[in-house]
């Protein structure tokens, strides 16, 4: 990819900013590995991450279309994909007969940003984690990731990974949580992509024995205003079937900006 489809590129990206949140970061911080574009050299209709999750960027049917064909007769390197629902409604068919059964598919993930203070009173009880505090902290990320994904991240080969890697948010005060008299985690969520866009919010749990007591929207309203002095603007995504929580994010009064849909495998 030469300069010029980089400039392409971050024109993409800084016209969908809230979708695009990931890559903006990536490029934001020189990390141009592993970015594929699409049509004549210097100027792409289309561009994607082809890393650990495939990102698609930009683009219409035809490009899309294109790009599957490029990928579907490459082996899969990804354990998922993320993009617009319109973009994955061409790339997941046409690469689904080469790169096998996906684990779990969600079509509709409703795209949500924040650009003030939340509309309810913040926890003041929620803050960032120390890193002393990791070892509590693991088990409440593992609990949300088994129960949102069906996976148990802490075991297996990937498990010291997915440790250094929330290890790094949290020495980066991008991990908030609330916790108990006894030091346990009732609430938590991270500042998993920075961008100078906005901050893009992932793992939001509370804790099972804690739900329905009204803790998550005042929780979340506190990582909305730690996520505003980072970033000018807070967004995340939520499945379209996941209605406790979308009704939370109506109450801190998120607007919807997008659907994006994910691929597991």
């Amino acid at each position: 990819m030469n300069t010029a489809d980089l400039v392409a590129v971050q024109a993409m990206v800084d016209a969908e900013p809230f979708g695009n949140a990931a890559i903006a970061a990536r490029l934001e911080s020189g990390r141009i590995a592993d970015m594929l574009a699409v049509g004549e050299p210097g100027a792409p209709t289309a561009a994607c991450y082809a890393g650990g999750t495939l990102l698609p960027i930009g683009g219409d049917g035809a490009a899309w279309t294109a790009l599957a064909e490029y990928l579907a007769v490459r082996r899969r390197a990804c354990s998922s994909m993320v993009g617009p629902a319109e973009a994955m409604a061409v790339l997941w068919p046409a690469l689904s007969s080469n790169w096998g059964a996906a684990r779990r598919v969600h079509p509709q993930q409703p795209l949500l940003a924040l650009d003030r203070a939340a509309t309810v009173p913040a926890d003041p009880l929620v803050r960032p984690a120390r890193i002393d505090e990791l070892g509590r902290y693991l088990p409440a990320a593992a609990a949300m990731f088994d129960e949102e994904l069906g996976i148990t991240p802490l075991s297996g080969p990937k498990g010291d990974g997915y440790r250094s890697q929330l290890a790094a948010l949290v020495r980066a005060r991008r991990v908030l949580v609330r916790t108990d008299a006894y030091g346990d985690v009732v609430f938590k969520a991270e500042l998993a992509v920075v961008s100078r866009h906005t901050c893009q919010v992932q793992g939001v749990w509370v804790r099972p024995d804690r739900r329905r007591l009204g803790i998550g929207t005042a929780a979340m309203a506190a990582v909305v205003a730690h996520a505003l002095r980072l970033a000018p603007s807070v967004s995340l995504y939520v499945n379209d079937f996941n209605l406790p929580a979308r009704r939370l994010y109506d109450r801190l009064g998120m607007h919807q900006v997008g659907i994006l849909s994910t691929v597991l495998f």
